[in-house]
């Protein structure tokens, strides 16, 4: 998937969608892209909490650390092999779920691509499958998983995020590895999924709420 998404509700609707036992007063983002700030839905010490923290952890290539260059950010898991994940998805300490309405992908010709969006049908919010630890480099941080996408999102990307329905959740936030890799191969059917096209350009477009749909292609 690409490296946007955004949440449309307010801060009263997520805490009481997700069930957060202690809710500080947070500034909602209208979307987030990798280096700014997305919330997050933890557990700890038996308490559903609610917080904010910038999308990415650090990553940083040999070739980078040998020319003195600072780590930049990865906010997407595809493979739960990678060293940079391996230890991580296998502790439930490290699971959290990620509050969204909308995820984007870029639509058109190079140069001229725009913002589509895609959302769940008749949802108002969504669960994306998180990671979040604190980091030397960055501090707290979060991360989604990702799976391959299915027919209807394919033609945009070849992979999607993984959604999960309110009676996953605590098998997200506790399962096992196991339930981790199935959850990311799991299908997601493409029936559940409305598109959005837009006129706003893909790097200076608005959010879902304030955009301006295109009508020659509002059906897909």
């Amino acid at each position: 998937m690409s490296r946007l998404f955004a949440v449309t509700r307010t801060l009263d609707e997520i805490v009481e969608h997700f069930g957060v036992d202690v809710a500080q007063p947070i500034d909602v983002p209208n979307e987030t892209v990798e280096g700014t700030q997305g919330l997050i839905v933890f557990e700890k010490d038996g308490l559903r909490l609610l917080k904010s923290v910038p999308w990415g952890f650090p990553r940083q290539t040999r070739e980078m650390r040998k020319d003195g260059e600072p780590p930049g950010r990865i906010g997407l898991v595809a493979d739960l092999t990678n060293p940079l994940w391996d230890r991580l998805v296998v502790d439930p300490r490290y699971r959290c779920l990620i509050p969204l309405t909308h995820f984007a992908n870029p639509d058109g010709p190079k140069g001229e691509k725009t913002r589509t969006w895609f959302s769940l049908n008749l949802q108002p919010l969504v669960a994306w499958a998180g990671f979040c630890r604190n980091t030397p480099d960055f501090g707290p941080v979060f991360a989604g998983m990702t799976g391959e996408a299915n027919e209807k999102i394919r033609p945009f990307n070849e992979r999607m995020p993984i959604l999960l329905k309110p009676d996953e959740w605590d098998r997200w936030l506790h399962g096992s590895i196991e339930d981790v890799i199935a959850f990311q191969f799991r299908a997601m059917p493409w029936e559940d999924f409305e598109i959005m096209h837009t006129r706003d350009r893909w790097k200076s477009g608005t959010p879902p709420s304030k955009a301006s749909s295109r009508r020659d292609n509002m059906l897909i």
